[in-house]
């Protein structure tokens, strides 16, 4: 039997690993972890075979989970990712695999295939996770060093598909994005289109000068904002363009209201 935990701070995310992971007799799920502090403590309690773990967590990243455990007692592990390509290329050479999000079922059974392998080779530790680790600190520094020399480049465009045909909507159109399981809606006006990719992702792409996360399922568009406001039930609400109502989530009020406040009078926009 392996012994198998699951380590995402999207409750979606580890509700869909726990599911596929649900129909293999073999393998026995010891936990699940929301956070990084939470992984390390059960890696080092239950001492799982096999980890599926996210790397982008609020308190500490999944890399640094696996620096904080010692070597000789690192499981196999197979990274749940949001990277680019260049990240990805990293996995492929040093990592026994890794999850691209979103992913799909039979992307899952290779994964899961090649954790097999490996466990039944006999092999209990990583080696290349050293390796995998150190070149990603490089490339963590080569990007702080680009962003001190030049500021970020945001898409002026998102590019969408309808039906057989792909359509290229101006990010400043959008008025808000909401998450919708394994993809996100972009909200335009009365339209809107689904886009394969993850909130936080999209997020990263994004001028956070002019998009901020509102609560965990949504972003907003400060400039399509028209007032915020207080709900019926005593409680802030943003007021959009769209006639949209939006509850403002606790953790996020203060930086919302700051920014939109700070942000240009969004009916000078001429749309």
């Amino acid at each position: 039997m392996i012994d198998v935990l699951i380590v995402d701070d999207e409750p979606l995310a580890r509700t869909r690993l726990r599911r596929l992971l649900s129909g293999e007799s073999d393998l026995r799920l010891i936990g699940e972890c929301a956070n990084g502090n939470e992984a390390v403590a059960a890696i080092r309690e239950g001492e799982p075979a096999l980890v599926f773990l996210d790397i982008d967590m609020p308190d500490m990243t999944g890399f640094e989970v696996i620096e904080a455990v010692p070597p000789a007692r690192r499981p196999a592990v197979v990274f749940v990712t949001a990277y680019d390509e260049f990240a990805v290329r990293a996995f492929e050479i040093h990592a026994l695999d890794y999850l691209l999000k979103p992913f799909e079922t039979p992307r899952f059974a290779v994964a899961l295939a090649r954790a097999r392998a490996h466990l039944a080779s006999g092999r209990t530790s990583m080696s290349g996770l050293s390796a995998l680790l150190e070149e990603m600190r490089a490339r963590q520094r080569a990007l702080e060093g680009m962003m001190r020399r030049s500021a970020p480049v945001h898409p002026e465009r998102l590019v969408v598909r309808s039906g057989n045909d792909l359509l290229f909507l101006r990010v400043r159109d959008l008025d808000w994005i909401a998450a919708a399981d394994n993809y996100v809606e972009l909200h335009v006006g009365k339209t809107s289109h689904l886009l394969r990719e993850t909130l936080t992702s999209v997020e990263r792409r994004l001028d956070p000068g002019r998009f901020v996360r509102v609560r965990r399922d949504a972003i907003v568009n400060l400039d399509r904002v028209r007032a915020v406001r207080t709900g019926a039930n005593g409680e802030p609400e943003l007021e959009m363009r769209d006639g949209t109502t939006m509850r403002l989530g606790r953790a996020y009020r203060a930086r919302v209201t700051e920014r939109w406040q700070g942000s240009p009078d969004p009916d000078s926009d001429d749309r």
